[in-house]
Order: C-alpha cells, then sequence, then structure tokens
C-alpha cells in the first residue's frame, strides 16, 4: 500500500451519491481544492461528529473555492441512513469506494471485528487535490481516532491560498 504522494495525479475516484448522481473527481473544476473525505461508515461512532462538524463548515469551505465530498465502501442503503440518522444538509455522500479504489488512494484497510461493521472497510482519510488533479495534501489514519480538526483545515487552507504554499511531501 503506498498512497499517492504529493504534486503528482490522483487516483481515479468514482462514486455514486445520495440522491443518484455519480461524482467523478475528473469533472470536479473548484476554485482552489477538492476535499475528499473517507469515512469508515455508517458504523462508526466516531465519524458521525466528524463529518457533521464537516456538514456546517461546507460553506466556509466553499467560500475559500473548496469543493467537498465523504466518501466511503458502504451501500446505498447504508449511505442513505448515514445522511439521514447523521443529519448531513450539505454535503455530498458518496458511496460505494471498493477496496482495490481504497488502496490506490493509500486507505488503511481494516476486517470486521463487531457485528454491524462491513467485512472490509476503509478507515479515514482526508485529501486535497488541486484544480489540476495532482494531490495537495493527504492525511491517512489506521484508526479513527485523531483526525485532522476542520477549523484547522479551514486555517490552513486560508495559509495555503494567501501565500501560495507549494504542496510537500513530493520527494
Amino acid at each position: 500500500m503506498t498512497a499517492p504522494k504529493p504534486r503528482t495525479p490522483a487516483p481515479e475516484l468514482e462514486v455514486e451519491t445520495v440522491g443518484g448522481e455519480t461524482w467523478r473527481l475528473a469533472d470536479q473544476r473548484p476554485d482552489a481544492f477538492t476535499m475528499i473525505v473517507f469515512y469508515r461508515g455508517l458504523h462508526c461512532p466516531i465519524c458521525k461528529p466528524y463529518t457533521r462538524d464537516l456538514d456546517r463548515k461546507v460553506g466556509a469551505l466553499a467560500e475559500r473555492g473548496v469543493s467537498v465530498i465523504m466518501v466511503s465502501g458502504d451501500s446505498r442503503e447504508r449511505a442513505e441512513q448515514t445522511k439521514a440518522d447523521w443529519g448531513i444538509e450539505n454535503l455530498t455522500v458518496g458511496y460505494g469506494q471498493t477496496v482495490a479504489s481504497m488502496r490506490q488512494w493509500g486507505l488503511f484497510i481494516s476486517r470486521s471485528i463487531r457485528e454491524g461493521e462491513p467485512a472490509e472497510f476503509g478507515e479515514p482519510g482526508v485529501y486535497l487535490i488541486k484544480p489540476d488533479g495532482s494531490v495537495y495534501c493527504a492525511v491517512i489514519n489506521s484508526m479513527p481516532f485523531a483526525r485532522p480538526r476542520f477549523d484547522d483545515v479551514l486555517q490552513a487552507i486560508d495559509i495555503v491560498i494567501e501565500k501560495n504554499y507549494p504542496a510537500r511531501g513530493e520527494a
């Protein structure tokens, strides 16, 4: 498993979304970044407050030229339940990511240890993708804990845009 490095092309990503549309990374045209938040799925109690916080910040991200999607390997039914039960109102919710795609993105894969978990699922990751399709930033977790706070991400995006800060970690 190797995560894509900054300044290199992001892997392809195409997922269905709650609402019935197909979302493709290649089709995105943000002013600054596309933010992809990979979450574990409906079974994850830590994902709920994390994505709800992100949902409240979609407007602030859009003001900075950042479009956002949250993605998991969950089924359509589980993704619909996630959106409804978690009160997700502003985020695009993508579902059906394959384990092969998770591996292309460098996500850690876990096997079920509890009832209600999928047999295999991706652990969290947050990516910022530049409008040219290259990776700007990647934060990948092997556990559901210690994810970046979105208030910190907003502050970082402000600095990155203001100072035209280059992607790092490419070597």
